[in-house]
Parts: C-alpha cells; structure tokens; sequence
C-alpha cells in the first residue's frame, strides 16, 4: 500500500496528461468532505462540506475544509459536482462561493433545491446545473457521467470522471438496499458497465468497512417505529436529521394511521421538509400539518413533532428541550425517538440530551434499546460487491476515519488490487493519476478553518486551547501600575480571578512574592514591559500550580505610569 508520509514536501507542478487528485477533507474524519481534481490547469470540485465541532473545540459553529489550495485558481475551477444534500458535503459551499460566486454547481434536483435555500440566507444566487443519473455532461476536460445511488437521503448520485489522463469513480455516499422506500436502487449494473470499460481509480466510501454483511433494510424500521406509536401515552417527538425525507416519511406514515398532526420544529427541519414536500419527495395529507404555534390546541395524544438535534447539537431544538430551553416543554408521558445513530464524538452531547430528557419523565426511544434507524452507509459486504464489480486498477479509501479506511484497504486487497496500487491518503496530500498508476506525490495545506459567528478562519488552535483553559482552569489578572522609567513597583498589585477555584483572600500570600520579584527586577535594571509581564505570569502560576494543582490562564496587565 501507498502510504501518506508526515513529512511530504509540496507536490511539484502536475505533468503533462496526469490527473491529480487532492482531497482537502472527509479522510481520516467524518465530515467537510471535499475533492479537487485537476487536468491541464482545469480544477473540478466534488462536495464542500462541513465538519460538526467537538467538545474541545469551544465556541467554533463549523469546520471548514481550507481553500487555500485553490484561492489563488478559483477562475479555473469548471464547477461544483455535489453528489447529495447532506451538510457534511454541501455545508461548505456558500463559504466557497463568497470567493467566486459564479462557480457552476452540479447535482440532482433535490440537492440543488437545498443548497439554493441555503445560498439564499447567504443572499447568493448560484449557477446551478441539473443532472439526473444516466446523464453525461461535459465540463471542461472533464466528462461526468451520474449514477443512481442509494442513501440516507434522496437523490444521491455516484459521479463517473472520464479525462485523457484515465477514469475515475467516486460512489460518494451510499448503501446497498435492496427495498429502499423510495424504490430507487443504487445503479450496479451502471457500475459493472463503467468498471468493464476500465476504471482507473475508484474512490469509495469508507464509513461501515469494518460492518460485516449488508445494512439492514430501511423497511425493517417500521415494526419498531408503529411500536412507538402504539404505545405512546402522550405527544411524541422524532428527532432526526433535516434531510433524512425518508426516515420523516416513516413517521409521517405512521402518524397518518394512527391519527396524529405533526408539527415540523426547528428552521432547517420546516425548510427542508417544505422543499422536499413541494418537489414530490415527501407525501404529507394536507390536513395532518400543523404550525408548532398550533400545539397546545391538539390534544398530546394526537401530537407529533418533528425536530433536529439527534446529535445532541447545543443550539437544535431537542437539546434545548431537554435544557428548558425552548417554548415546547417536555412532560412526563411524552415519548421521545432518536430516529439516527451516532456520528463518532458525539456520544457525550447525545447521552446528556437523552438524559436531560428522562428527567422531564419523557420515555426516550434510541438506537440502543430499539431497531429505529439503519445506517446509510454501505457494510463490508457491498463495499466488496462494488470492489468486484468495478475491478478497479487502482483503490483510494475515502469517507471515513483512518481505521475505516485502512478496513477498506484490507478489503480491496481480498478482492485482487494490488497492494501496491492501494493509496491511504489523507487530508491535503496529492495523488497523480499517470499512465494508469496512483501514487503520492506531496502534499498541501489542509487543516481545519473555523467558523466563530460571522468570523470565518481567525479562530486559531491557539485560540481553541485558550478557550479550554478558561473553560477547564478559569483565570486570574494581575494588575500592577509600575513606573514607566525605572519600572519599579507603584502601589500593591490588584489580582481579580474567575473560574480558578480559589478564595480571592488566599491571593495575599502571593502578593508579596510579586512585589520581591518586580522590585528585584528595577534593582537590576530590567523594564521592558514583556520581560515584566513575564515575569508576573511565572510568579503567579508557580504558586497557583504549588499550592492549588491547577493551571488557570494568568493575564498579567502593566499599567505604566
């Protein structure tokens, strides 16, 4: 296997008919899934994406995949080809398209409905290009060809990338069921065909290689979900992704037969539902819709709603229930359903939310105690169904982190490629296609880019571990007014504290050791204000770590005078 390297250099310029593959996220991670291709100095992208923050990443609202490989060539970017609506692979866009907002976008109907109303809020009118699988569309040197994909949302597509340089498959997201809701299967024999014309390289999704077997049947939910209904006492509440039309129908199914209006909760739950409900994707009776306003004039045991936040994400609807946060208040005899598995690191945020609930007396239904969501992503047993299917000459393990992707490795290998035609990349790194054979060829900038509000990228990792500390340890301010010639000591100093766990009368013990360090300072000549600050800083924290075992953020502050 090709491996990526800690230390590799930047690639060189891209050789007359290679075509270079980077991807700038989605590798060794779940999430900000992204993809450049380049052919004689045409980029195309495939997905831009956003990466959800974890505990340790305090105040962030989404990760960005970082564009500074291809700020500099936007003008050369043909287009966008989005292979479905899931956040994780359009989230990015309209980040993208502040840069260059004409930039074509290319996908399905209900993928670029989506992200349309997404770019709205943005105040951005996209370039949009429909497609439907079975179609090929030319884009520069690039010649697309779309696949019927299975997946947790509607409309997903596989995207074919013929070049001079050679042919490449990317499935992007999908699964293998054989009794989708919405009848529509991933196209196999679209790929048999494609994989016996010759695929050069295949990037496959990662996410379930190391499942055994084939995911379970979206149908095999029902029994379950009908269950919830049965047996509920009073207002049930489904918590799910917003794009995820076909577990919203389920519910939307049973609630229909067994007598209940459903209120939509939350903005990106009513948006997408509307769009899905106006583009045909979603079948709701028209008088079984009510406004959330509407609730408290239905009785609980004819109440659905529906909401986001089965993630646990601290801003969605449920978790604001949970917290008594929101207008709708969880009661004893509701029943609530996490209708979703876990995206890994989000275990903690969903336990709390589940936990918040129960204490309201809401009996919560989840993955853990019943069979209520299956994942959308293909197991091991169709990942190799593919692998032989499309006998591709040379495998690149995508979507997933490192351990999904090294199973798919192994994987690839039992079905005949080559180890040495077996490339594990990661973010950033660059992998030419050249005369039928992949390999690494460098490496460019691909971390993370944070979006804090409405700042984008000036959030730092060091700002994150700042934001720890004061989260984890508090802080303590050390206020000196010193004289700005001599820089001797003027007055006592001040010290304000907060989050550090410490009595405000215990600061008198290190007040003195301060002033002998300052004073010891003037003696010896020493007034430059950064030799000074740092030199209260280490006073400071020596005693706090000697005495207390913690290790608050010390801000000293000079006043000179």
């Amino acid at each position: 296997m090709s491996h990526p390297h800690p230390e590799l250099s930047s690639p060189p310029p891209l050789g007359k008919g290679a075509l270079r593959i980077v991807p700038l996220g989605g590798l060794g991670e779940i999430g900000r899934n992204m993809t450049v291709f380049e052919y004689d100095g045409r980029l195309l992208i495939v997905d831009c994406g956003v990466l959800f923050p974890e505990e340790e990443q305090p105040g962030v609202d989404l990760i960005l995949p970082d564009f500074d490989h291809i700020r500099d060539r936007l003008d050369d970017v043909e287009a966008i080809v989005l292979t479905h609506g899931h956040e994780d692979h359009i989230g990015g866009v309209p980040f993208l398209l502040r840069e260059r907002p004409d930039i074509p976008l290319i996908g399905s109907k209900l993928t670029l409905a989506l992200i349309t109303a997404k770019l709205g809020e943005h105040r951005i009118k996209p370039e949009t290009v429909l497609v439907e699988e079975g179609e090929r569309h030319d884009c520069g040197p690039f010649n697309l060809e779309f696949f019927a994909v299975n997946h947790s949302i509607p409309d997903a597509l596989a995207v074919g990338i013929r070049t001079p340089a050679g042919t490449v498959l990317h499935t992007g997201d999908f699964k293998m069921d054989q009794l989708p809701l919405d009848g529509r299967l991933t196209d196999l024999a679209g790929f048999a065909r494609f994989g016996d014309e010759g695929v050069d390289l295949l990037l496959s999704d990662s996410t379930n290689a190391e499942q055994p077997g084939f995911v379970v049947s979206e149908r095999n939910l029902n029994e379950a979900i009908d269950k919830v209904f049965r047996t509920a006492e009073k207002r049930i509440v489904v918590a799910c992704f917003a794009s995820h039309v076909h577990r919203v129908q389920q519910v939307i199914d049973a609630a229909v037969q067994h007598g209940r209006k459903i209120a939509f909760v939350g903005r990106s739950m009513v948006r997408n539902m509307n769009i899905a409900r106006d583009l045909g994707y979603l079948s709701v009776p028209g008088d079984t819709i009510i406004d959330a306003k509407q609730l408290d004039q239905v009785r609980p045991e004819e109440v659905l709603m529906v909401c986001t936040g089965s993630q646990g994400e601290p801003m969605a609807a449920l978790s604001r229930m949970a917290n008594r946060d929101h207008q709708i208040r969880i009661e004893e005899g509701d029943t609530v359903l996490l209708a979703s598995s876990l995206i890994p690191g989000n275990e903690n945020s969903v336990n709390r939310v589940i936990n918040g609930l129960t204490r309201w007396g809401a009996k919560v239904v989840h993955k853990g105690n019943a069979l209520v969501h299956v994942s959308g992503h293909a197991s091991a047993g169709e990942l190799m169904y593919v692998l032989n299917m499309v006998h591709p000459r040379n495998f690149m393990p995508v979507h997933g982190e490192w351990r999904h992707m090294r199973a798919h490795a192994d994987l690839a290998k039992l079905t005949g490629v080559p180890s040495d035609r077996i490339v594990i990349a990661e973010d950033g790194v660059a992998v030419d296609l050249y005369k039928n054979r992949a390999k690494i060829v460098g490496a460019v900038q691909a971390g993370y880019v944070y979006v804090d509000g409405s700042s984008v990228g000036d959030v730092t990792e060091a700002s994150l571990k700042d934001r720890r500390i004061l989260g984890d340890e508090g802080f303590v301010s050390v206020v000196v007014a010193v004289d700005s010639t001599t820089g001797k000591i003027l007055g006592e100093p001040e010290i304000h504290t907060r989050g550090a766990g410490i009595s405000a009368d215990a600061y008198d013990d290190v007040v003195d050791r301060i002033q002998d360090a300052l004073d010891k300072a003037a003696r010896d000549g020493v007034n430059d204000p950064h030799q000074l600050r740092q030199l209260i800083r280490r006073n400071t924290g020596r005693w706090v770590s000697d005495n207390y075992r913690r290790r608050p953020m010390i801000i000293p502050v000079l006043v000179e005078v």
